[in-house]
């Protein structure tokens, strides 16, 4: 009798889980995105003169995730068997006769539904690079179980062909204004960004040529300028970065004195700079606004970039700074975020962005 019970029990069991509801193991649909990539040669309005962009590279991004596929030597994309959804398309190339030019060609929020075929043809514009630009971001921290994150830092690149400086510049995380528009909103369109939690400054005032960043060179700023090996074997060794968060309103913060420090401007903020591991807005202005508490004037700002872990979340930085965000990595992966290339920015980090398998300061692979 006590074995009929259990096999009735194990029965009933066996039909609560089995008619449990499993998660999807397919997406939904079947479309096809197909393009042409041009680009007009000529400087005669009149009289185009078009020529493909030949095994250029396709960023193709959605709910999904994020693809990175190429034209072929035809310009032509043909990809087939995707899911329906929202679509972002990014074509880049370097321009055949200046590589410091890059030819990219954007499409967002194309909404391919199930079956659909998507027909197009992209015609691409040139993108120069005019100075400095926000090139990586390490947020998230190391492989470790142990919550250690203090390694992070900010790269810079110059992207342009001519000497820029640092002077007065400022670097900020924005994270606050949660109650109004968000983080890098204008919350009162005076055109301003407001929610600024940290400000650190570059030493000097914007204008003097003290403190350069070289043609083509990167700029490592680090939350604190040690070899974080010695506290975390999976970590990076930042001994030797360009500059270092330096809080002087604070007793415990490091200073690596062979490191040049970027000071804080809230003396009511007696902790390091340290930002979020998966979200957060990083702004570099020119330090000509440093009045923080009515928001940072937009015509000031040299770069931002918005981070956020989840693909489908809002964007909150104001559109003229960025139209997207990079999507970030899992916290203590030891991955990082950088620019696709060095210092190209189209001003759509959702596209510009990709996630590296490591940190890479004062360099890029």
């Amino acid at each position: 009798m006590n074995k009929f019970k259990i096999f009735i029990t194990l029965l009933l069991l066996a039909i609560i889980f089995g008619c449990e509801e499993k998660p999807p193991t397919m997406f939904d649909g079947n479309a096809t995105i197909h393009f042409l990539a041009l680009y007009n040669i000529s400087t005669d309005s009149l009289n185009p003169n078009y020529i493909t962009l030949q095994n250029a590279k396709v960023i193709l991004s959605s709910e999904y995730g994020l693809q990175v596929k190429q034209t072929d030597a035809n310009g032509v994309f043909y990809m087939t068997g995707l899911p329906a959804s929202n679509y972002n398309i990014s074509v880049r190339m370097p321009h055949p006769e200046d590589s410091k030019i890059l030819l990219t060609a954007n499409l967002k929020d194309i909404l391919i539904s199930s079956g659909q075929a998507f027909f197009d043809t992209l015609y691409a514009k040139p993108n120069s690079s005019s100075g400095i630009a926000i090139n990586e971001i390490y947020a998230g921290g190391p492989l470790n179980n142990l919550f250690f994150f203090y390694d992070q830092y900010i790269e810079l690149y110059n992207s342009s062909d001519s000497v820029q400086y640092v002077d007065g510049f400022i670097v900020m995380r924005v994270s606050g204004n949660n109650e109004g528009k968000g983080s890098g909103a204008d919350e009162d369109d005076d055109n301003d960004i407001d929610g600024v939690t940290y400000i650190f400054k570059f030493p000097g005032s914007p204008g003097e040529k003290n403190y350069p960043i070289q043609p083509g060179e990167f700029m490592v700023l680090a939350s604190d300028a040690v070899n974080h090996k010695n506290s975390m074997s999976t970590s990076i060794d930042l001994s030797n970065a360009n500059w270092e968060f330096y809080n002087q309103f604070s007793s415990t913060d490091i200073d690596n004195p062979n490191v040049p420090n970027l000071e804080n401007l809230r003396s009511d903020r007696l902790v390091d700079f340290l930002i979020n591991l998966t979200a957060d807005v990083i702004v570099v202005a020119s330090g000509v606004d440093t009045v923080w508490l009515d928001g940072i004037d937009i015509s000031t700002i040299i770069d931002g970039v918005e981070y956020q872990s989840n693909p489908t979340s809002k964007q909150t930085l104001d559109d003229r700074v960025d139209r997207g965000f990079a999507l970030s990595p899992p916290k203590y992966s030891g991955q990082s975020m950088q620019r696709r290339e060095p210092g190209e920015d189209t001003n759509d980090s959702s596209l510009d962005w990709e996630i590296i398998p490591h940190p890479t300061p004062g360099y890029q692979k």
